[in-house]
């Protein structure tokens, strides 16, 4: 993806709004939008912001996970395992 074709300034967009609509859905490259020719937005399709969002969420999960080995936070799943089953065993 070469981000220098899909810089366009915000009269581009005004102007020029349905046709990037129906282009961001096609092509899933996101478009940056500039102001006084400064980036300022970066639309993108719902398909493509939803693929983020959930890349992110794992991102963050991984995240975690990784803070709560360093921390000692974790056991065996062995120890897990029978645990539960100890405690469906007392029921």
């Amino acid at each position: 993806m070469k981000l220098s074709s899909q810089i366009k300034p915000i009269s581009f967009l005004k102007a020029h709004a349905a046709e990037i609509v129906r282009k961001l859905g096609e092509q899933r490259e996101p478009l940056i939008i500039t102001q006084n020719g400064e980036a300022k937005v970066v639309i993108q399709d719902i398909a493509s912001y939803e693929q983020t969002q959930e890349t992110l969420a794992m991102l963050k999960i991984l995240a975690l996970g990784n803070r709560q080995i360093e921390e000692g936070k974790v056991q065996p799943a062995a120890d897990v395992v029978k645990r539960i089953r100890q405690s469906r065993q007392a029921r």
